[in-house]
């Protein structure tokens, strides 16, 4: 059973949006109150592409785009710098930038950490772009070995 007592280690996913801003918000303070570690996990999707290729056998294979991943890179570290800056001097802040899906890679993360808790902001998507997209915040929550606080969009 979760209690404050046993709340040593929270992971926050976050991405550069309002909502992750809202979770990681949430997350501070509540790791403020129980004296608790704090992890924070980017994951960016695998960035490919799939060019003309003159043989055809070739087409199929995708190819990732250094570039993109670049950048990706140098926004996570962007994000994370601006969250140290935000939060940094009063918690110690722990950070993990994974590529793939964002659930894969928040619930391995959660394991390797040993999180106690996971905090993650949600779209709120309904409808087609609920189907479409998926929700990251409910397969997290559905698969996690840990308690899973999902933070509503709050207008």
């Amino acid at each position: 059973m979760i209690s404050p007592d046993n709340i040593n280690r929270i992971l926050i996913a976050v991405e550069d949006s309002q909502y992750s801003d809202q979770a990681i918000h949430y997350g501070m303070l509540l790791a403020k109150r129980l004296g608790a570690k704090i992890a924070l996990v980017h994951a960016d999707d695998i960035a490919i592409s799939t060019p003309y290729i003159a043989d055809p056998m070739l087409s199929e294979t995708p190819l990732m785009i250094p570039e993109i991943m670049h950048l990706q890179e140098e926004a996570s570290k962007s994000l994370f710098e601006r969250i140290h800056d935000q939060y940094g001097e009063d918690i110690e802040i722990k950070n993990y930038r994974r590529v793939g899906r964002a659930q894969d890679e928040i619930l391995a993360v959660a394991e390797e950490y040993k999180a106690d808790l996971i905090i993650l902001g949600t779209h709120g998507r309904t409808g087609l772009d609920h189907f479409i997209s998926g929700s990251v915040s409910e397969s997290v929550a559905r698969k996690a070995k840990c308690p899973v606080m999902i933070i509503p969009k709050v207008k």
